[in-house]
């Protein structure tokens, strides 16, 4: 008997005064409350979230994804928002105890018992904080005040004496560019916590080894220009897949149930690469794991996207730190092939006018170009090189515009005559690349999807209803053109919607035809895009409720034949 209470003596000892080898990692999700910074009332959060999905779950909002609502609720994201718990510290130590953020969206300021703790200006980054002179045993306040961040980057671009070209300032916020809009995708400037928030005893231990697959980028000169092809345990490997986009506009409501049907289903469709695009998101781990397990390579684009970037010492720092983080998370996956700094800005340089539309001077031009190469030829390869060296980086996607006629002979391209050029179909069979990083058509989703957005009094391409689920420009006359030039007949909506499924599924099937059988001139193929991130007509063969649409179809018919 006298063993025995010595043993839950030495056992109470160490649960109550642990030494400070032991790590102990709590999630912090629970007890949170959230509410508008100029009003008193507090609504139970859901942690990780958004604002925009708890505004939802308290019924203080209608369905952001419904009918034209997106454009009733801009608001929320110029408003301030609060957020708070309260929280007991599980057991006495001797340990340091760190408060870890996972992802903050995107500008904060953080307090612990009513002291300013920390200020956030990036949604990607991992801040770690010790704590524990702050800390009590029981009932700690967590505090955290989210900025507009639609307001922060206006007014850090009106700081700035030259002019960073972008269609809006997103460019000035290190936050997921495509909440700002796209051509697929809606204006939803969220905030929120949106990954976990962890208190950790004695540090927190994770294996960040590189684990590399036997897979290498070659680019080298030849008799057609310079090759861009990868090679799988030294054999050229043709890489069939298409761009991913995030999943959702509330990135929270990307459940593992989602990521592994999307990403079974990219299987299941003969896919051995997934381009992981620019404009949206590191993604979370457990995309990477099952796509280590399914076999599918990961080209990982550095979340930049068709702006140019400001590369003062402060926003240098900032990359700089995001960077490493992730890059430092996602080496220790295998499926990661390649690491690319940016979508389209080297392009968009060079081809878009920029210098013209924004009346850029000669020496802001300079001053441009030179933040340009800080980014991308300097700061982002060498992290690559010193974290991550196994792997291969290029500083941008494509190397040449698609409007340039080396965009077919060097390196990796982005082929638009077909959509934005309105060439014909069948102009894919003569456009092949060395490796076709993006090409595709537009398509309306299902209509069991169409009716989760509209009602069937909706459903005419000119009402606001559906006007608002296609956010493309020219969206519905370019479609229409295609449809008579590939004398596809169209009486009624629901016969638009079959004809688009079907001129999507032609230019697939012409464009990847030619690319596979190109006698190794062209050695991947990538679709724009896989997915969506809300109910839209788009370029994805999958819609945002998982419905396939026929070019999914054909792409998976294709190369089970190839």
């Amino acid at each position: 008997m006298k063993t025995i209470q010595i043993i839950c003596f030495i056992v109470a000892v160490l649960l109550f005064n642990l030494p400070s080898a032991f790590s102990q990692t709590y999630l912090l999700h629970t007890n949170w409350q959230f509410k508008n910074r100029q009003k008193t009332i507090w609504y139970p959060a859901t942690v990780p979230g958004t604002i925009h999905t708890d505004l939802l779950a308290n019924h203080l909002i209608a369905d952001p994804f419904y009918g034209d609502n997106e454009n009733k609720l801009q608001w929320i994201g110029q408003t301030e928002w609060e957020y708070q718990t309260r929280f007991d510290i599980p057991y006495s130590t001797n340990s340091e105890i760190f408060l870890q953020f996972d992802g903050l969206d995107t500008y904060t300021s953080i307090y612990l018992n009513h002291k300013l703790l920390l200020k956030t200006d990036n949604m990607f980054r991992t801040y770690k904080v010790p704590v524990s002179k702050l800390l009590k045993q029981k009932g700690n306040d967590l505090r955290i005040v989210f900025y507009s961040a639609e307001r922060q980057a206006n007014l850090a671009a009106k700081r700035n004496r030259i002019i960073y070209p972008c269609e809006n300032n997103r460019n000035f916020a290190r936050k997921a560019q495509y909440h700002f809009g796209w051509d697929w995708a809606p204006r939803m400037i969220t905030c929120g916590i949106w990954r976990s928030v962890k208190l950790i005893v004695g540090g927190e231990k994770i294996d960040t080894t590189p684990h590399y697959s036997e897979v290498k980028l070659i680019q080298e000169n030849d008799s057609i220009g310079q090759s861009f092809y990868f090679t799988v345990e030294g054999k050229p490997t043709f890489m069939k897949g298409a761009n991913w986009i995030p999943a959702d506009v509330f990135l929270p409501r990307i459940s593992k149930e989602k990521y592994k049907s999307l990403l079974v289903a990219a299987k299941e469709a003969g896919m051995n690469m997934l381009r992981v695009w620019g404009g949206g998101i590191y993604e979370d781990d457990y995309f990477y794991s099952l796509c280590d397990s399914l076999d599918i390579y990961i080209w990982q684009d550095f979340m930049f996207a068709g702006a140019m970037y400001a590369a003062d010492p402060v926003s240098l720092d900032n990359i700089k730190q995001e960077a490493i983080d992730n890059i430092k998370r996602l080496r220790t996956h295998k499926c990661i092939v390649l690491w690319c700094g940016n979508n389209e800005i080297d392009e968009a340089w060079h081809n878009w006018g920029w210098q013209k539309q924004f009346h850029i001077s000669k020496s802001d031009s300079i001053r441009l170009w030179t933040d340009y190469q800080k980014i991308f030829h300097e700061l982002l390869p060498s992290l690559v090189k010193e974290y991550d060296g196994g792997r291969a980086y290029i500083a941008s996607s494509p190397l040449y515009g698609w409007g340039r006629q080396k965009s077919m002979t060097h390196g990796d391209s982005h082929y638009w005559g077909m959509w934005w050029g309105l060439d014909s179909i069948s102009i894919m069979k003569q456009k092949i690349p060395r490796f076709m990083s993006e090409y595709g058509m537009q398509a309306m989703p299902n209509m069991e999807s169409v009716l989760q957005f509209a009602t069937k009094s909706d459903l005419y391409t000119s009402s606001a209803f559906i006007k608002n689920h296609q956010k493309h420009p020219t969206g519905f006359q370019t479609l229409s053109k295609y449809l008579r030039m590939e004398q596809i007949p169209v009486s009624d909506f629901a016969s638009f919607v079959t004809g688009t499924q079907e001129l999507q599924s032609r230019a697939i099937e012409t464009a990847l035809n030619a690319q596979i059988h190109s006698k190794g001139r062209c050695m991947g193929s990538l679709l724009w895009q896989f997915n969506d991130c809300w109910p839209v007509c788009s370029w994805s063969i999958i819609d945002y409720y998982g419905n396939k649409k026929k070019g999914y179809y054909t792409l998976q018919n294709i190369h089970q034949k190839n």
